[in-house]
């Protein structure tokens, strides 16, 4: 008799990224609409989960998040602590160095030097201060830090060829999706819930109040 090839089943993408989290797919899935993308439909969500699993980023310590697109749907967008994690975790990674030039005692710009196994000249990319800086805090507090962001950002993705996701400043959104959990991860709906307790604030009753003549003096 000859054996029977068994073809093996290819977990799905939702598969893959709840056993990473020891938890069953379909507990992942309502976390992923209730808690991190509530508006996206189901198709949007399987999108953002491939690319999650592709790059190997968690979703729930903000390595990736989502941002609704311009024409629609979602955009898959990964933090400067995700574009490191893919650095570090590419196997062909070798190192990267970073030379800052002021002028006139102000960030003018800053270049990254990645270095890359088996290849001759490493890769560099360099960032300017004019063209990245943004009316925000964290750039009006650390200019340099941010400036230096976007320069591993942009050149972890000439080196390695990282594609079809955006840093945060790149997909300008106008009102991001939710991506502070706004209830404990993977609690099922069973578990019994805690409602907080009503405060009834104190109303405090001043006594001893003498009426006031027309000129605001005290009757005696």
């Amino acid at each position: 008799m000859k054996q029977e090839l068994i073809p093996s089943q290819k977990q799905s993408a939702l598969a893959i990224m709840a056993s990473k989290f020891n938890v069953e797919p379909a507990r992942l899935l309502e976390t992923l609409k209730a808690t991190l993308m509530p508006k996206a439909s189901n198709e949007e969500l399987l999108s953002f989960v491939v690319t999650a699993n592709q790059y190997g980023l968690n979703p729930f310590t903000r390595e990736i998040y989502a941002f609704p697109a311009r024409n629609g749907g979602i955009q898959p967008v990964v933090s400067v602590d995700g574009w490191i994690k893919m650095m570090n975790s590419h196997p062909s990674f070798d190192g990267i160095q970073f030379t800052t030039e002021d002028k006139d005692g102000k960030p003018w710009s800053v270049t990254a030097t990645i270095h890359v196994k088996n290849r001759t000249h490493p890769v560099e990319v360099t960032e300017y201060f004019s063209e990245c800086s943004r009316n925000t805090e964290p750039w009006k507090v650390n200019p340099r830090r941010m400036l230096r962001h976007k320069a591993l950002i942009q050149c972890a993705r000439v080196a390695f060829g990282f594609s079809g996701i955006s840093d945060d400043e790149e997909a300008i959104p106008q009102v991001a999706l939710n991506v502070t959990p706004s209830r404990p991860i993977f609690r099922s709906k069973l578990e019994p819930t805690v409602e907080p307790p009503v405060v009834i604030p104190s109303v405090s009753v001043e006594t001893n109040v003498q009426p006031t003549t027309e000129e605001g003096a005290t009757n005696e």
